[in-house]
């Protein structure tokens, strides 16, 4: 059947956001998304439901899901098996946009590397000059990032300039972690703390209760410590941050990145079974991997 280009946004968007949310999108959640007026929106919907491409489902919580033939119509048989590979525009995830292909198109040009980017979402949501950067991609942890200088609004694609182009590391975080760990025993001082960490060159420890890990403390939470009046025999229970992020050794160093800025911490301990072993830091990263 013949589609409008508004029609395909629209699809495509709902598509996208009910593989990600699972449950009945509202117009006025894909129009937020295609910067529509979410009357547009509900008029096409309207349509799409005569055509039998969308569903409607009715009450507080409904809204509209895709149906089999949506899927046909868009060639996208196999989405909901698909790894999804992100987009985002200055350091924000777009919302409802995956990239499905990237094609390189000048990769061995002595100055330039261009490659053609195609979405599932709309590019109406991207502008040329925008800066975005696209993965991991699901096989060799591709990450790139570049600059907007074209888009093609009928085959949903935009035409990027490449900056950066990296292949995330494989290896678990084991293979990176610092090992042995440095830990203070649940009841140590603040004068403890300072001691280790100036030992050992450190800016932080976990607090370990027997072998159960009960917090981790740094040098900032001492600091402060001091700063309210704090003397140096209390104990750094008082001070510890008792939430602490943990990541098995086994895991992935790419799966792991995105937890220091979304969590924004310094640092992770690294655990086996509920056993600390290791603590990566930020600093790991970076000295491993200097692009990111």
């Amino acid at each position: 059947m013949d589609l409008s280009l508004i029609q395909k946004d629209i699809l495509i968007t709902l598509i996208s956001l009910y593989h990600k949310q699972s449950h009945a999108i509202k117009g006025e959640e894909i129009a937020e998304v295609l910067r529509r007026n979410p009357g547009t929106v509900r008029n096409q919907m309207q349509a799409l439901k005569a055509l039998g491409l969308v569903e409607g489902v009715p009450g507080p919580k409904g809204g509209y899901t895709p149906t089999t033939l949506a899927y046909r119509e868009l060639n996208l048989s196999n989405y909901e098996q698909e790894y999804q590979v992100p987009i985002a525009k200055d350091g924000s995830r777009i919302r409802g946009v995956n990239v499905s292909e990237i094609d390189f198109t000048t990769l061995c040009h002595p100055d330039l590397c261009h490659a053609v980017v195609k979405l599932i979402g709309s590019v109406k949501l991207f502008e040329i000059g925008d800066m975005i950067s696209i993965g991991p991609t699901p096989v060799n942890k591709l990450l790139l990032s570049g600059e907007i200088y074209g888009k093609d609004e009928v085959q949903q694609e935009l035409l990027i300039t490449i900056s950066e182009m990296i292949s995330l590391p494989k290896k678990p975080i084991r293979s990176y972690m610092s090992s042995p760990l440095c830990t203070l025993p649940s009841g140590a001082n603040l004068r403890d703390g300072i001691h280790l960490f100036n030992t050992r060159h450190i800016h932080g420890a976990p607090v370990i209760d027997g072998t159960r890990l009960v917090g981790i403390v740094t040098l900032s939470d001492i600091a402060r410590g001091i700063d309210e009046g704090l003397p140096l025999d209390t104990p750094v229970d008082l001070v510890m941050t008792t939430d602490v992020e943990t990541a098995p050794a086994s895991m992935q160093l790419f799966e792991v990145i995105g937890r220091f800025k979304e969590h924004e911490i310094g640092r992770l301990i690294i655990v086996e079974g509920s056993m600390p072993v290791g603590i990566l830091t930020q600093s790991d990263i970076i000295r491993v991997f200097p692009l990111l």
